[in-house]
């Protein structure tokens, strides 16, 4: 299952570009504009929180002792555009696991998100079993009793992304971005062409065609 992140950002404009590079990563996103609409969800804790210290209605201190009550061992990274070291020294205290301060690249924040994740839960990418076949993310190999599966560069990625979003319905936009870039100015039919030859590959991969939509792979 893909980690549950929520993102507290008041910013509506950086709520959604932040919401956009992290679900890339594979990861259910839920973002909130306000403090009280984020307090609302603590009783549902995610894996990780990503907290804006400047809120419209909340001060981003007072939600981050309300979650540490609840969940004190859900990691949490603090953002900030005001006095960074007076911001991060009172974070820590808090119990923060990281601090970004403003502006920082949408990247930088995938970057310590996902290394913040590895740290507290473990890297799951190293075995990622759909039987009948045994994947390694580490090593980008697939095996099916013990005979490797040669697959592309993309077939590989593709795989993984399916993997790690098990059950979800994924747009060929959304695949078009995550394995050929954003940049990418072809038609999303590579995408089709793409699923067809991982099906011929691995035939036992329940991926189902969304028509008019996407794909989407059946949890085994």
């Amino acid at each position: 299952m893909p980690f549950k992140i929520y993102l507290v950002e008041d910013d509506k404009n950086l709520n959604l570009v932040l919401t956009s590079y992290l679900e890339k990563e594979g990861w259910q996103i839920s973002s909130f504009l306000t403090g009280e609409d984020a307090k609302e969800a603590i009783s549902t804790p995610p894996d990780l929180w990503i907290l804006d210290i400047m809120l419209p209605d909340i001060d981003g201190y007072q939600l981050l002792q309300q979650i540490k009550l609840t969940s004190p061992n859900i990691p949490v990274i603090f953002i900030s555009a005001r006095d960074a070291d007076i911001d991060r020294v009172l974070g820590l205290e808090l119990g923060s696991d990281d601090y970004l301060s403003k502006p920082f690249l949408p990247r930088e924040l995938v970057i310590r998100t996902r290394n913040l994740l590895d740290r507290i839960y473990g890297d799951s990418s190293l075995d990622l079993n759909i039987p009948p076949y045994n994947i390694d993310e580490k090593s980008r190999t697939v095996k099916l009793k013990e005979k490797l599966i040669d697959l592309t560069s993309k077939e590989f990625d593709l795989l993984i992304y399916f993997v790690k979003n098990q059950g979800m319905a994924l747009s060929r936009e959304q695949i078009l971005s995550k394995i050929w870039g954003t940049d990418y100015f072809g038609t999303d039919r590579v995408v089709d062409d793409l699923v067809r030859r991982l099906r011929k590959k691995m035939p036992e991969l329940n991926i189902e065609t969304l028509y008019g939509y996407g794909y989407r792979m059946i949890k085994s």
